[in-house]
C-alpha cells in the first residue's frame, strides 16, 4: 500500500517519529529542487552549444519557475486527495525524466520543455505540499520546522552547484545531467516511501490559532485598513518585485563571473555560497518575525536586499565578489516566509491557505520575470551593470509596497 488510510496517532505529534520525517522531508526539498539551480551553473555551457544569445539561455530557468508556480496550486490538492506518497513518487519520475530528457536534448526549446516537466510537477511536489505536511507533524516547534523545510531549496542551492561545475568541467554537461536525473530521481522515490503515514488528524482551533505574541489587527477584514482583494494585490506586485530582483544574483552569477573572466567554477562557487547563507538567513528571520512582525520583518529583508544589489556595481573584483555574494544570501532568505506571516497575522485566517499560495505563485513568478529579464537586458547592453540597477528599480517598488503598507499599520495604531 502507498499511503496509509488512516491518520496517524495525535501522540506522534513533536515526537522523534515527526524529527525523522523533517529529516526525510529535508531531503526530498534538496532533491526535488535542485533543478533551479543546476539550470543556472550549466547556462553558460548550454548557451555556446546551441548558439543562443543569453535571454534564451535563460528561458529554461523561466519555464520552470513558471511552471513551478502553477504545479503547486494543483499538487498540494492532489495530495489532499491522495495522500502525500502518490505525488511524491510521481515527481521523483518528473525529476528524473526531466534531466535525463535535458540530458539527450538537440535545441533549447526541448531543453526548456524538459525544465518545465520538471518544475510543473518535481519541484512543485517537493514544495507546498511538503510544507503542509510538516506543519501538521508539529505544534510547539512548528515555526522552527517549517523554517527547517523551507530552507531545504537553499541546502540544493548551496550543495549541487560546485558538484554540478564538477561534473561539467570532467564529463561534460549533458552526462553529469543524466548522473543527476537518476540520482534524483531514485533518492526521492526511496523517501517518498518514509512518508506514507499520513498525518494525524488536527483541530481547527489548533490549525488556525495566533501564537500568544501575535499582533492582532483590528480588523481582519479590512487588512492594512483596505479591502482584502486590494491588500492582496499589493502583496501579489510585492511578491513578484522582490524577486525579480533577488534572480539577478541567484540565476547570472556564474554567467557573470565567466564574462569577467573569473570562470564558472568560481561562479557556482559564488552561487553556493550565497545560498548557504541563505539557509541561516532564512532561520533567522523566523526568530525575527516572532519579535516585530512579518511587514517589518519584510521591509527590513528588502532594504537591506537593495543594498547589496547597490554593492555588485562598485565591486567586481574577485574577493570582493565573494563577500557581496555571502551578504546579499544573508540579507534575502527570509524575505519570502515573511508574506505567509503577514497574510496569518492581517488577513482573516480561514483563508490563509489559498492566499499564501497566491503571493508564494508571485515571488516564483518574479523569480522566473527576473531570470529571463536579466538576460534579455545583458543581450541589449552587452553589460550586466543594468541588469543590477534593473533589480534594483524592482527592489525599490517592493521597498515602496512595504513601506507604504507599515505607516498604514502606524497610522492605524498598530505597533506591529
Amino acid at each position: 500500500m502507498i499511503q496509509t488510510a488512516t491518520p496517524a496517532d495525535p501522540g506522534l505529534i513533536d515526537s522523534g517519529y515527526a524529527a525523522w520525517r523533517l529529516l526525510a522531508t529535508l531531503g526530498l526539498v534538496a532533491l526535488g529542487n535542485s533543478g533551479m539551480y543546476v539550470v543556472s551553473v550549466v547556462l553558460p555551457a548550454v548557451q555556446a552549444e546551441f548558439s543562443i544569445g543569453r535571454a534564451d539561455a535563460s528561458l529554461p530557468y523561466t519555464l520552470m519557475m513558471i511552471c513551478l508556480g502553477i504545479g503547486g496550486l494543483w499538487t498540494g490538492k492532489m495530495a489532499d486527495r491522495h495522500g502525500l506518497t502518490p505525488v511524491l513518487l510521481l515527481g521523483a519520475a518528473a525529476v528524473c525524466a526531466g534531466f535525463i530528457g535535458a540530458g539527450f536534448a538537440g535545441s533549447i526549446w526541448l531543453f526548456g520543455l524538459a525544465h518545465g516537466l520538471m518544475g510543473l510537477i518535481g519541484s512543485a511536489a517537493t514544495f507546498a505540499p511538503l510544507m503542509a505536511d510538516t506543519a501538521l507533524w508539529w505544534n510547539r516547534r512548528r515555526g522552527i520546522a517549517v523554517a527547517i523545510c523551507a530552507s531545504g531549496n537553499y541546502i540544493a542551492g548551496s550543495f549541487w552547484p560546485p558538484l554540478v561545475q564538477h561534473g561539467i568541467d570532467t564529463i561534460g554537461w549533458r552526462s553529469t545531467y543524466i548522473g543527476m536525473g537518476l540520482v534524483c530521481g531514485i533518492g526521492m522515490a526511496l523517501l517518498a516511501l518514509r512518508m506514507r503515514q499520513r498525518p494525524p488528524l488536527v483541530q481547527l482551533t489548533a490549525t488556525v490559532a495566533s501564537s500568544p505574541t501575535a499582533p492582532q489587527p483590528l480588523d481582519r477584514n479590512r487588512p492594512f485598513g483596505l479591502s482584502p482583494t486590494h491588500a492582496q494585490t499589493l502583496l501579489f506586485v510585492a511578491g513578484i518585485a522582490c524577486c525579480v530582483a533577488m534572480s539577478m544574483p541567484q540565476v547570472h552569477i556564474v554567467a557573470y563571473c565567466t564574462d569577467l573572466g573569473f570562470g564558472a567554477a568560481r561562479g557556482a562557487e559564488m552561487l553556493s555560497l550565497m545560498l548557504a547563507s541563505g539557509i541561516v538567513s532564512r532561520l533567522v528571520s523566523g526568530l525575527i518575525c516572532d519579535r516585530i512582525g512579518g511587514i517589518r520583518t519584510l521591509l527590513l529583508g528588502s532594504a537591506l536586499q537593495g543594498i547589496a544589489l547597490l554593492l555588485f556595481l562598485p565591486f567586481d573584483g574577485l574577493v570582493p565578489l565573494y563577500i557581496v555574494s555571502a551578504m546579499f544570501g544573508l540579507f534575502q532568505g527570509g524575505i519570502v516566509p515573511s508574506y505567509a506571516i503577514i497574510i496569518r497575522e492581517h488577513f482573516d485566517p480561514h483563508e490563509a491557505g489559498a492566499r499564501v499560495g497566491s503571493v508564494i505563485m508571485a515571488t516564483l513568478l518574479g523569480m522566473a520575470l527576473g531570470g529571463w529579464m536579466s538576460g534579455w537586458i545583458f543581450d541589449l547592453t552587452g553589460s550586466y551593470k543594468a541588469a543590477f540597477v534593473n533589480g534594483i528599480g524592482w527592489n525599490l517598488l517592493n521597498l515602496s509596497i512595504a513601506g507604504w503598507l507599515y505607516l498604514r499599520l502606524r497610522k492605524m495604531g498598530i505597533r506591529r
